[in-house]
């Protein structure tokens, strides 16, 4: 069951209580129950914190206009009402946007960085593709553009061999605010701008992980995030898409141990 902080902050504790903390940030549309397949493995080393933005899950509504920076301070709240100096931020699609900004923002409260297929820099007609999917967001809903969105996130194998999943990963989009989504969608598209080749450089432990045939957060812009960030490091996993952890999620909670052990030990 959700506890709330003072903000609105629907949120889970699981794992040993003196263990290092891990927050994991999910994506556009979902929800923290993205990650409940990995929380047993992480919870058996760490103490691991799930939580919804605002406007997703059990949060509330986000108090101003959605922005990176909005919630980079939804995470620094949390934070404190935690009463938790720093953590390992990881962070899924959004979330890895979300987790970038808070490091620029908060570089003292950030032990290490999870980036998990999220997006960076685009080309121009990659950009205006984006900008164009915001759009039609605007006009119709979470519903406008879902089903082309479904086939970008799941392989057809797993559509296929799994349709109770996709039918909880639709229920849990088109139960969002339709203003609400918009506006993410809209900070999804534009928000990378601002996290560019950052000044001064993030200087966290990184792991940079991305799906092979992830269209939205490609493997090129995962080693470009990388670059960006000294001794960060890339994982590319073979033939997934943009869900691969919810797909397979052993593909993620595997490396990612490896590399929090590593960082955080």
């Amino acid at each position: 069951m959700a506890e709330r902080d003072g903000k609105g902050t629907a949120y889970e504790v699981s794992g040993a209580a003196r263990a290092p903390l891990v927050v994991l940030i999910h994506g556009l549309g979902l929800s923290r129950r993205t990650w409940d397949d990995h929380l047993p493995d992480l919870s058996n080393r760490y103490r691991v914190v799930s939580y919804d933005l605002y406007g997703h899950g059990e949060s509330a509504p986000p108090p101003d206009t959605p922005s990176l920076s909005l919630f980079a301070a939804q995470l620094a709240d949390l934070l404190d009402h935690l009463s938790t100096p720093s953590a390992a931020i990881v962070g899924f699609s959004l979330g890895g946007m979300i987790n970038r900004r808070f490091a620029l923002d908060h570089p003292d409260r950030v032990s290490a960085l999870g980036i998990l297929n999220s997006p960076h820099e685009r080309g121009p007609e990659a950009q205006k593709l984006v900008e164009e999917r915001a759009a039609q967001t605007d006009k119709g809903g979470p519903a406008a553009t879902l089903d082309a969105t479904i086939e970008r996130w799941f392989t057809p194998g797993f559509r296929e061999a799994r349709p109770e999943v996709i039918a909880q990963v639709r229920a849990q989009v088109l139960s969002n605010d339709p203003v609400t989504y918009t506006q993410c969608r809209q900070v999804l598209a534009g928000g990378v701008v601002e996290l560019i080749r950052p000044n001064p450089p993030i200087t966290t432990p990184t792991l940079v992980m991305t799906c092979e045939n992830d269209s939205g957060s490609t493997p090129a812009m995962s080693h470009a995030i990388a670059a960006e960030i000294a001794g960060a490091k890339t994982i590319i996993v073979p033939r997934l898409q943009h869900m691969g952890l919810i797909e397979s999620p052993e593909l993620f909670t595997a490396p990612l141990l490896r590399f929090l052990d590593s960082a955080l030990g």
